[in-house]
């Protein structure tokens, strides 16, 4: 058996914990530069707001019915999150932490415990100590737990935990979830298998092996064993290594001023930087990509990106900076106004595999120089340390008008009570 904890409208959670006075408010919480709608309190959802609806879109109705508008505030969502996993993961023997706001726990040392008493127990320690509400649901694969889950969200149970146990039981539910709402299926597949006439979930495990493997490949098969109950998907404790490590921004402000785009690249390459060495990896290829705003189709439009071949895999910042210049000094065209820019790695492997070129004795890794550097950050924060081509209060940084304070991370924006 495997259980899933998933938070309740994580985002507006967090801000709740903080500021009581949001309880029982419809709240949204803005994207970068408060752009678009990311998390919903239950009260936002009834009044027909949507997800990623954009923020000037909703305006009329925010007024109308008094709704609480947040920027992001991702570094209390971050700590938030992992005060909620390791408060799961003191009960559970076994846990995927699979996004922020979701984990998967294994049970299957549960035998002679009551599932359901130990998800509610659960989901009031959680409660308890971190002020965050979750769903848990809970079934034969995680597949299911994961169905479980949002049974609990779509219906009123009022312990907030499920479990699907009996075959009859389940069939009952796979014949009322949308085969596009199925974990591992999406809208890509669903379109597919629409025109077979699979509409639901239990449309799906009705069909034959053979074609659902021709259709979606392994990975469809494996889903739909798990939607009959026979595990395929194992817990992953260990999370596998990135693919990919991207840092993206759409500006606040349009731009076209290189200098600007330079700033811009450089903070994202050492943040790229940064995530690889807490990864204890490197990357290989670098690739920078630049975008007008493609929304206004009255301006000039330019999209381009270019992949770099990093000469030594590395985890420097300094390194990544320098390359990711080069690459944007390439792709760069004057004319147009700027809207997003992204630097992306890849060919990522663990640094212990890395390799260095014969044919060059240049320090592309700074060890001791990233040592130091992340040492001081860790110690000062990030904002005090950077490089000189960086430029942290640049237009180009991302919007929040809206934020609250950094609650759990930061002494001096600590909640006081009067």
């Amino acid at each position: 058996m495997y259980g899933l904890i998933d938070c309740n409208n994580f985002y507006v959670s967090c801000e709740r914990v903080f500021n009581p006075k949001l309880k029982n408010q419809a709240v949204v919480v803005l994207s970068n530069n408060d752009g678009c709608v990311i998390s919903r309190s239950t009260e936002t959802k009834a009044l027909g707001i949507k997800m990623g609806e954009p923020a000037f879109k909703i305006e009329q109705i925010v007024k109308s019915h008094n709704i609480a508008m947040l920027s992001s505030n991702y570094e209390l969502y971050g700590d938030m999150s992992s005060r909620v996993m390791n408060t799961i993961a003191a009960e559970a023997p076994a846990i995927e932490i699979y996004s922020i706001d979701e984990a998967f726990i294994e049970l299957s040392n549960f035998k002679y415990t009551n599932l359901l008493e130990f998800a509610v127990n659960l989901r009031a320690k959680i409660l308890k100590w971190t002020g965050i509400p979750v769903s848990v649901g809970i079934g034969k694969t995680k597949t299911l737990a994961k169905i479980a889950t949002n049974v609990v969200k779509k219906t009123p149970i009022e312990c907030g935990a499920f479990i699907l146990e009996t075959e009859e039981q389940t069939i009952e539910i796979l014949k009322k979830i949308k085969v596009e709402d199925v974990w591992g299926i999406g809208r890509r597949y669903s379109k597919k298998l629409r025109s077979e006439f699979v509409f639901t979930a239990y449309d799906f495990i009705t069909m034959p092996d053979h074609f659902v493997k021709k259709t979606m490949s392994i990975v469809g098969l494996k889903t739909k064993k798990e939607l009959e109950g026979q595990s395929c998907i194992n817990l992953q404790e260990v999370q596998d290594s990135k693919k990919t490590i991207t840092t993206s921004r759409s500006f606040a402000k349009k731009q076209s001023d290189i200098k600007i785009l330079e700033q811009a690249v450089a903070y994202f390459a050492d943040n790229c930087g940064i995530k690889l060495r807490k990864d204890n990896s490197v990357a290989k290829y670098l690739t920078v990509y630049v975008r007008t705003d493609h929304f206004k189709s009255n301006l000039p439009q330019y999209s381009q990106a270019i992949t770099v071949n990093l000469p030594t895999a590395t985890d420097s910042s300094l390194t990544l900076i320098k390359y990711a210049l080069k690459g944007l000094r390439l792709i760069y065209k004057t004319g147009f106004l700027f809207k997003k820019a992204a630097v992306t790695l890849s060919g990522i492997e663990p640094k212990v595999a890395v390799q260095g070129n014969i044919f060059d004795n240049s320090d592309f890794q700074h060890a001791d120089l990233m040592k130091t550097i992340d040492a001081i950050r860790e110690k000062f924060g990030k904002e005090k340390l950077q490089f000189g081509i960086q430029n942290t209060e640049g237009f180009w940084k991302a919007g929040r008008q809206r934020v609250s304070k950094a609650f759990t991370t930061k002494w001096d924006e600590l909640l006081e009570v009067d």
